[in-house]
């Protein structure tokens, strides 16, 4: 999870109120031709329209500041109903999402950093019902299911990394620590639907707000590996991890989902790699990124294989790039592995390395920010 933010909800978040319902999706009134322009700079977020109709919105960014930045939709209580990280000075993109009727705003973060430059935007009616293609319904019901599992096997590996914990235990807490976090990452973008639980869990110490106290992984992560020491207070703080991700596993199969979501979510798990992993910001006292890229990488792929049939019949050549580059990442992933896991994430990975990591995931970013709209867009 980034530092910068503080309320962490994602583009799979503004649930029942935000996005269509399994079975049917709201198919805006609006034509492609008519996607929102959104022209960001460093102290500007200019929208060309302030009303729209509901169902599939595109937003067409344009980025002309000197800064990389980030957009997003916002519902009430900035609640993230799609947003879009990375979107270098002078570079443009397309966003596609699922929108119901509601007041929101459309953010622009220059700097990728605090609550953005603000433009309020209203959705207007309910769009004009369409039948979804079933087999998009069956992605979107076994994505569930692969979420619903990740959470189930999360919940006994982050249990034995609390017990070493309270056990007093720290090598073993070590060794535990890396594995209970796969299936969280592996789903990240539903886990942080659920704004109240990733600040809980998941924050890094500089994205703790000012009087705020900081709990989750990242606590414990810096009390084995900085402090080399088990205290009482980690204790309470073992225990109240195990809590708070039962509450989402209790949760997190109810997550409302739609094609579009998925495909966003995947694009997601990908900036997250090369906003927080790729930088050694993640697991910076651990140093088990690779874990976390690795696990973030087979989420990613989870939600292009299920929506892959479809894709591939309306741009079959944006499925062919992305086997391609899907292939390249988990190829040179493989290149940094040790035994069952992989090399630690430090000094050892030269800048060098780094910087080939980077260039050969945002290889695959680039791609998969187009899969939202080839689902929603008509086979040729």
């Amino acid at each position: 999870m980034r530092a910068v933010r503080s309320s962490a909800v994602t583009a799979l978040a503004a649930a029942a109120a935000l996005t269509a319902v399994a079975g049917c999706s709201e198919k805006s009134d609006a034509k492609g031709s008519d996607a929102i322009q959104v022209k960001a700079s460093d102290d500007a977020c200019e929208v060309s329209r302030t009303s729209f109709p509901a169902g599939q919105v595109a937003l067409a960014v344009e980025n002309k500041g000197s800064k990389v930045t980030e957009v997003y939709i916002y519902a009430p209580g900035d609640r993230i109903v799609t947003e879009r990280e990375n979107i270098g000075p002078g570079t443009k993109t397309t966003i596609t999402a699922e929108v119901k009727a509601g007041s929101y705003e459309i953010a622009c973060k220059p700097g990728m950093k605090g609550d953005g430059i603000r433009q309020k935007v209203t959705v207007t009616g309910k769009g004009t019902p369409v039948k979804r293609d079933p087999r998009l319904d069956e992605a979107v019901a076994a994505y569930r299911a692969y979420v619903q599992k990740q959470a189930d096997e999360t919940l006994p590996l982050v249990e034995k990394f609390a017990a070493a914990i309270e056990d007093g235990d720290v090598e073993a807490a070590k060794k535990a620590y890396a594995p209970s976090r796969v299936g969280w990452e592996r789903t990240e973008p539903v886990a942080e639907s659920f704004g109240d639980i990733d600040p809980k869990v998941d924050l890094r110490e500089d994205g703790v707000d000012k009087g705020a106290k900081w709990t989750g992984w990242h606590r414990l992560e810096k009390s084995l590996w900085v402090e080399k020491k088990i205290t009482a207070e980690d204790k309470k703080l073992a225990e109240q991890l195990v809590t708070d991700l039962k509450d989402w596993q209790k949760r997190v199969g109810k997550a409302e989902l739609t094609p579009t979501s998925m495909a966003n979510g995947a694009k997601e798990l990908l900036d997250e790699v090369q906003t927080g992993k790729v930088t050694g910001e993640e697991e910076r006292y651990s140093h088990t990124d690779l874990v976390d890229i690795q696990a973030n990488v087979e989420g990613a792929e989870t939600s292009y294989s299920l929506l892959r049939k479809v894709a591939g019949e309306s741009d079959p050549e944006l499925v062919e790039e992305l086997d391609k580059q899907f292939a390249a990442v988990k190829k040179h992933l493989d290149g940094y592995r040790e035994g069952d896991g992989f090399v630690a994430y430090d000094d050892k990975i030269s800048k060098a390395k780094r910087k080939q990591l980077s260039d050969t995931v945002n290889a695959l970013a680039e791609p998969l920010s187009k899969l939202a709209a080839a689902v929603v867009k008509p086979a040729k």
